[in-house]
């Protein structure tokens, strides 16, 4: 989307990024795990066609995504190919303004210290207060636990349930009573983000 290529989303511990072309490599290393294609639905992909779809991220008018840095890193200098640590997606139905939601820790390292819960929920308030967003769904695989947490604690309410695709469908309806657990963020435009 090129509505965020030129944002940064800074919060306590994590920076999000738009999806650049420098990220394909590391995001291609990890989407070759099978449980990471099996917690988000995912089918592998050759690096080709990792390539394609980081284009497609940035032109489709109806999908946002940013790479989430560990913030500290990213602090203390290192790459940023160095301080991945997972994405965060919208897909957007424009009919209806609502949009599914998606959260990756790819790294197991940092897994647990709360990258996951400020990612997404960053990544709900940019949709709900830049994009105009009121509606956000989450897709989550039958056994899921850290997900199926994650999403109830953020006010998301099951609304479905699909054996056929192994899933459950949460739902959070923003309102002026939506609490954003990330309260503290910056948002900085800059220019000239490489394709």
């Amino acid at each position: 989307m090129r509505t965020n290529w030129n944002t940064k989303v800074s919060g306590e511990k994590v920076l999000l990024v738009p999806y650049q072309r420098k990220h394909v490599q590391k995001y291609h290393q990890w989407m070759k795990s099978q449980e990471l294609q099996e917690l988000t639905g995912s089918e592998p992909l050759s690096l080709e066609e990792e390539y394609a779809m980081q284009l497609s991220w940035r032109e489709d008018k109806d999908k946002c995504t940013f790479i989430v840095l560990d913030k500290l890193k990213v602090e203390g200098g290192c790459k940023e190919e160095d301080c991945m640590v997972g994405d965060t997606n919208i897909f957007i139905n424009q009919q209806d303004n609502d949009a599914e939601a998606e959260i990756m820790i790819a790294d197991p390292s940092a897994r647990g210290k709360g990258f996951g819960e400020e990612a997404i929920s960053l990544m709900l308030r940019y949709g709900h207060e830049f994009l105009g967003l009121k509606t956000f769904s989450a897709k989550i695989k039958f056994g899921n636990v850290a997900s199926e947490k994650l999403f109830d604690k953020l006010g998301f309410q099951i609304t479905s349930s699909s054996e056929v695709f192994q899933e459950t469908t949460s739902q959070l309806l923003v309102s002026s009573k939506t609490h954003f657990l990330s309260q503290d963020w910056t948002l900085e435009e800059f220019e000239n983000c490489e394709d």
